[in-house]
This record gives C-alpha cells, sequence and structure tokens, in this order.
C-alpha cells in the first residue's frame, strides 16, 4: 500500500520511521518509575485498558522468564516527556509501510514468518483453536500480535500459548487504533488523536504483556497496521519494532479458505504473512493448513520474527 503525503501543520518531522477506536479515551498517564516496573524492576500494579479491565497481581505467572538485560528499561520515557518530543510536530507520512516499520525480514533465505493478530473489540474476542491447533500440527512457529482486551477476555488461553514455545508475543495495542497524532482513520476508525494517546496505545499494553510475560514484547502491529511518522517514532522510543507486512493473508479475517490459500502462496523469501485469529469462523485455519505443506515443498521454513529481527 502507498504511503500518503499528509501536509504539515506545525514543525516538520523528517521520515524517518504504525489499531479499532474506542470511545472512552481517557489518557493513562504512567510515569518513568511505573514504567521500570512493568519491566521487571520491582512489583507493578495493575493497569487500566480503555474499557477500564484490570490486569491484577494474580494474573503473574508464578515463574517468569528473566527480562534480557538489554531490554530492562527499553520503555523508561514518560508520557510526559513524549508530549514534550513530539507534540507540536505534525505528520508528513501515513500509511503501512513507511521509514521505520518492517514489512520483510531482512534475508534471502526461503523463510516466511507467519504473524496472527487477535485483535479484540469490535473486531470480535473469539479464539480460534482450529487455527492454533494447525500450526501445531505442523510444527511451524509463529509471532501472536495479542490486543489488551483480547487478553483479558482469554487470559487461560493467553497462559496457554505463551508458554508455547512455538509461539511468541505482540504488542498489539492497548484499545486497537490506528496510531495517530492527529486522529487519522483508517476503514472508518478513528486512530489515537495526540501523542499522548499513541503512548497509551502502546505502553498501557506493553506494561500489561510485560506483566504476564516477565520480560516486555519486542514488537508492536497497531490496530488496522496503519500509523504516521511521529507515531512511529513515538513506538521506537518506548522499546518496541513497529512490524507490519508483505503479504496479506485473510484480509482482516473475511477470505475464504481457497483465498487464504492463494495469498499465502505468494509469500517470498523474507516474507512477513498477517492473518487473525481471533475469528474462528473465518476460512484462515483451512487456509494456513493447506498452504503450510506447500510452502514447506517448494523449500521454504517457517520462523518467528526474533530469528530474523533485531
Amino acid at each position: 500500500m502507498r504511503t500518503v503525503a499528509v501536509p504539515p501543520r506545525q514543525r516538520s518531522l523528517s521520515s524517518n520511521g504504525s489499531c479499532a477506536p474506542f470511545p472512552d479515551r481517557g489518557h493513562v498517564s504512567l510515569s518513568r518509575r511505573t514504567l521500570l516496573t512493568a519491566a521487571g524492576l520491582g512489583a507493578l500494579g495493575a493497569c487500566t485498558s480503555n474499557n477500564s479491565s484490570k490486569s491484577h497481581s494474580s494474573d503473574v505467572p508464578t515463574t517468569s522468564p528473566a527480562t534480557p538485560k538489554n531490554r530492562l528499561s527499553s520503555p523508561a520515557v514518560s508520557r510526559e516527556e513524549i508530549i514534550a518530543r513530539y507534540g507540536d510536530i505534525a505528520p508528513t507520512e501515513w500509511g503501512i509501510n513507511l521509514p521505520g516499520v518492517t514489512t520483510r525480514l531482512p534475508t534471502t533465505e526461503k523463510v516466511v514468518a507467519l504473524t496472527f493478530d487477535a485483535c479484540s473489540g469490535a473486531n470480535g474476542s473469539g479464539y480460534d483453536e482450529t487455527l492454533v491447533n494447525v500450526l501445531r500440527k505442523h510444527q511451524v512457529p509463529a509471532t501472536l500480535f495479542l490486543n489488551n482486551r483480547w487478553v483479558a477476555a482469554n487470559l487461560e488461553m493467553f497462559r496457554r500459548l505463551a508458554t508455547d514455545s512455538l509461539f511468541e508475543v505482540g504488542n498489539h495495542g492497548t484499545a486497537h487504533r490506528p496510531l495517530s497524532v492527529s486522529g487519522r482513520s483508517a476503514y472508518g476508525i478513528a486512530g489515537t488523536r495526540d501523542a499522548g494517546e499513541v503512548f497509551d496505545e502502546v505502553a498501557t499494553n506493553h506494561i500489561k504483556l510485560t506483566q504476564l510475560l516477565g520480560q516486555p514484547p519486542r514488537f508492536f502491529r497497531p490496530g488496522t497496521a496503519h500509523c504516521d511518522n511521529v507515531a512511529t517514532r513515538i513506538a521506537a522510543d518506548l522499546g518496541e519494532q513497529l512490524v507490519n507486512f508483505d503479504i496479506n493473508g485473510d484480509a482482516g479475517a473475511t477470505f475464504t479458505a481457497v483465498q487464504v490459500e492463494q495469498a499465502v502462496l505468494k509469500a517470498r523469501p523474507g516474507s512477513i504473512v498477517i492473518g487473525h485469529m481471533n475469528q474462528p469462523t473465518s476460512g484462515t485455519a483451512q487456509g494456513i493448513d493447506a498452504a503450510i505443506p506447500q510452502l514447506t515443498s517448494s523449500g521454504f521454513r517457517f520462523v518467528q520474527l526474533s530469528k530474523y529481527l533485531p
């Protein structure tokens, strides 16, 4: 998808450098100390999402993997600091493929990364167990981008997925909104309205996932996958790498099984495929089941994002 130039309003931001909203947009003010605590440096309090769902200490696994030391303080920047840095900067680009957003793995090897979004909210909080079982049957690893409210609605399933080495967990936002500093929408879905709301969308779920996983998520995908080039920098400052895709595997879980199969078979070396795991009645599971053996027989391997992204 092409990026769309956005006329600058105030001081401009050079090109460098990602989603469904709900009307209750209360700010979540998170201090530097809170963010450091969330990264594993002490006790973490409850986080509140846009619909006031809370995460309690009982949600935290009794044993947690150690947080990698190079990512201990990656989100150690406050909401106020983000607003000070970016509050008066106008975006100049908008889309799903911007500088600073990864859409392909940096390799020529015949590898494909399957990624699946769990969107929640108006986009459904279901769990496609058939899809997960397909991946397990073929022993295919994947990266799962989980929204804050999907996790709250499927906590037991989340725990099972988080302890399965086939899967790694990415951040799919707090209220699943396009990542914008001007309220720009995608597919009729209003985005975050300013730098502070971008912080809320990324950091609140980052903290929730850090609490549950015992280590911070490395990757972020905005709702609708759309972002502007100011929001990409904010996400980077919060320690998350924005990852989109070059293969749209199920068109938001609207493709038939045959369409999913055909789309995934277009993968090239280094492709990142997007699908959805919150729509169990879609054709995603069946299409993925059909495509995996064909790609494997063509010499492709399936990998998690972390195997090729820093």
